[in-house]
């Protein structure tokens, strides 16, 4: 969402944040130096990191030792157990095949 369009939407809510002088006058600079009032930027910062890290979490990483492993898995898939065999039989009879 571009920031115009985030300006643009009616706001309802109120958000309070006690800050320090040195962190005020750093967002105010950072805000003058994009053309955007204080509000408008720490909004826009504050949604774009959370975001930013609600993506980053919903993401699946995996390093070199469990991606190996993981396709491993897909290429070379164990032989069903009687359980799973048991469980796709009732899942199967539920859909009525």
């Amino acid at each position: 969402m571009t920031s115009a369009r985030r300006s643009r939407q009616t706001r309802e809510e109120r958000l309070e944040a006690r800050i320090s002088r040195d962190q005020k006058a750093l967002f105010q600079r950072a805000a003058e130096l994009q053309g955007r009032t204080l509000t408008d930027f720490v909004i826009g910062s504050a949604h774009d990191a959370a975001v930013r890290v609600i993506e980053d979490m919903q993401r699946i990483t995996l390093n070199a030792a469990e991606s190996s492993t993981f396709a491993e898995a897909l290429l070379n898939p164990r032989a069903p157990t009687p359980r799973l065999k048991a469980a796709a039989r009732r899942y199967l009879k539920t859909l009525g095949r």
